[in-house]
């Protein structure tokens, strides 16, 4: 299977409040497995999150040619624009755990980065950190605690335009005629596994990988498999 795949970068970008370190846990290993290099540029500050990520975008399909691209969450999001935009640049998506369409109106993810937003500029990153322990399982607590201190004092400005950011609509998912996977979590209310099948189902050409929550919290590559497995299948199409 390896030997059938050609020789890709992929550009796989992190979801809100996140970074690099945290897309490379998930997707590195499952796509080294491949033969696929990996390319997880860290995020672009406050309110430059969504600009800086597809200027980023631009520049490295104008370095490295036709892109496999993808991100978690917001960044699948990004991801997906980016390729609607720049159709022959892109080679195939990885989209795991996207969290709306069109208008964040009062999706989950959307209303969840707000008030994110809301208590980091009330009591700071470390108070802010302190405040959403509580009812968080020990390894999201932890990669929210590395991941938030590093966007310093900017994060509350890039939660906020994450989650005013219109995420791509079906018609423009309609386009974009390249292998997708599309990976959800099923028990995770933030980013519900509906959203993902939408997009499944309006992509020409993608499959949808499932897991869980629980087996991220044991194993960050279970939800990099589950997207990249997803996209193999829909390489058969």
């Amino acid at each position: 299977m390896t030997s059938a795949i050609p020789p890709t970068t992929a550009v796989v970008l992190p979801g809100t409040g996140s970074d690099e370190v945290f897309v490379r846990a998930v997707f590195a290993g499952p796509l080294r497995a491949l033969g696929i290099r990996l390319i997880a540029p860290p995020p672009p500050p406050g309110d430059r999150l969504a600009d800086g990520y597809l200027e980023e975008l631009d520049r490295l399909a104008a370095e490295h040619g036709p892109l496999l691209v993808g991100g978690i969450s917001f960044g699948a999001h990004l991801s997906v624009e980016w390729a609607a935009r720049n159709p022959a640049h892109c080679t195939g998506l990885l989209a795991a755990l996207p969290a709306w369409n069109g208008p964040a109106g009062r999706a989950p993810a959307s209303l969840a980065a707000r008030l994110s937003a809301d208590l980091v500029a009330e009591n700071g990153v470390d108070g802010a950190l302190a405040k959403s322990s509580d009812g968080v399982p020990v390894w999201l607590s932890a990669e929210l605690g590395r991941a938030w201190r590093r966007h310093g004092d900017g994060l509350a400005a890039s939660l906020r335009t994450a989650a005013g950011h219109p995420a791509p609509s079906l018609e423009d998912l309609k386009g974009l005629d390249v292998p997708a996977g599309i990976g959800a979590c099923v028990d995770d209310p933030i980013h519900p596994a509906e959203v993902a099948r939408a997009w499944a189902e309006a992509l020409p050409r993608a499959e949808v990988g499932e897991s869980t929550l629980t087996a991220l919290g044991a194993d960050r590559e279970s939800l990099g498999r589950a997207t990249v497995l997803a996209w193999l299948k829909a390489r058969t199409h």
